[in-house]
């Protein structure tokens, strides 16, 4: 990490976390409709110096739903709102490819987490992963984050699937602002 200046690092999901999800996607930013308290836990993160990044899978884009230059200003519109509640998103990673792409970023695949890893020299031993989905926590697991956080606010209850791959993350949250609460009250998380 040494020139980075980045230490904890919080790796969250997109839909289901941060917006409500839609099993019709969301593929326009009028779409995007923020789950309440996400924008103050992701701000409240910042104040403890823990770098944000968005680790998002977006197969709309492969399904031809949306291009790239939609997604990513979606994702530029997420960080400036975030940046004017005095938050910050540090970077967002997404995976384009529909789920038989046989790609390697694709959730549960470690792949994006790994990309950030590179890119920021980031030591995943410290990290936590913050998802709503069965493949969030595989994702933080297999790419050896030290935490892995479920949160309740998506569409499905993630806990029936986890339970039948024998997977446990180290919380059970209702939502973003719980997780959040959870993750600052224990010892090491905040640099």
């Amino acid at each position: 990490m040494v020139g980075t200046g980045i230490g904890h690092t919080v790796f969250l999901d997109r839909d289901g976390v941060i917006n409500r999800d839609s099993p019709d996607y969301i593929t326009a930013w009028d779409q995007f409709v923020f789950l309440p308290g996400s924008l103050e836990a992701i701000c409240r993160l910042t104040a403890a110096d823990m770098a944000v990044m968005v680790i998002t899978n977006q197969s709309a884009v492969g399904r031809g739903m949306m291009d790239t230059v939609t997604l990513e200003g979606m994702h530029q519109r997420l960080q400036q709102a975030v940046d004017a509640q005095g938050g910050r998103i540090e970077a967002v990673f997404y995976c384009p490819h529909q789920p038989n792409d046989r790609c390697t970023c694709r959730k549960p695949k470690p792949g994006l987490i790994l990309q950030a890893q590179r890119r920021y020299g980031l030591d995943l031993a410290t990290a936590t992963m913050i998802g709503d989905s069965a493949r969030d926590i595989e994702c933080g697991i297999r790419s050896g984050c030290g935490r892995t956080i479920l949160v309740q606010s998506g569409l499905h209850d993630a806990r029936p699937q986890l339970d039948a791959q024998g997977l446990r993350p180290d919380r059970v949250a209702a939502d973003l602002a719980a997780a959040v609460d959870w993750l600052l009250a224990r010892p090491g998380s905040a640099t």
